[in-house]
């Protein structure tokens, strides 16, 4: 949202009146955190989060919404989402749903590659926020001790494909 989500609520502002559904739905997940770029480092460079850089202030994104002449809905708890949900289905013009989510949230898939891996343990291992994160990790069965090899694929079905592509599909029927 930070980089051209707010110029895109300017846009819908001024075109929404136009619409024959107005009904359009922005979440925002705020985690008030630069979240890709500090799992990507953490991942995929082994290095801590760095704060300086990636700490956001709270931008009151609802209120934001309000002020273009959208709708705007803060969800700070878990009984708010449905709720907000509902309101934000039931409005006349377009919605903006600011959700207020934790940034030690791993945006990582389940199953990391190896080397992955090893750099998210690297990472935590220096990392101002690893108690809360290895926490999040067993809460989403992400261990990245347990990971799987990859088998490689096998060379036939590379082949067959080709083959099909060129019309001589070695398959007879």
């Amino acid at each position: 949202m930070q980089m051209i989500g707010n110029a895109a609520l300017i846009d819908i502002a001024k075109h929404w009146r136009k619409w024959n559904d107005p009904r359009l739905i922005v979440l925002v997940l705020n985690n008030r955190d630069l979240n890709y770029v500090t799992w990507e480092q953490r991942v995929m460079e082994g290095e801590p989060k760095f704060a300086a850089s990636q700490d956001l202030p709270d931008m009151p994104y609802a209120r934001y919404a309000e002020l273009v002449g959208l709708r705007g809905i803060r969800v700070e708890r878990p009984e708010q989402v449905g709720p907000a949900w509902d309101e934000a289905l039931a409005s006349d013009r377009p919605v903006v749903i600011d959700a207020v989510v934790s940034a030690d949230i791993p945006t990582v898939p389940p199953s990391l590659k190896e080397k992955q891996a090893k750099q998210l343990e690297r990472a935590l291992s220096r990392d101002p926020d690893a108690a809360r994160i290895h926490e999040q990790m067993k809460r989403q069965d992400i261990r990245p001790e347990d990971v799987k090899k990859e088998s490689p694929r096998p060379k036939a079905r590379g082949i067959k494909r080709r083959e099909a592509r060129r019309g001589r599909s070695r398959i007879h029927h």
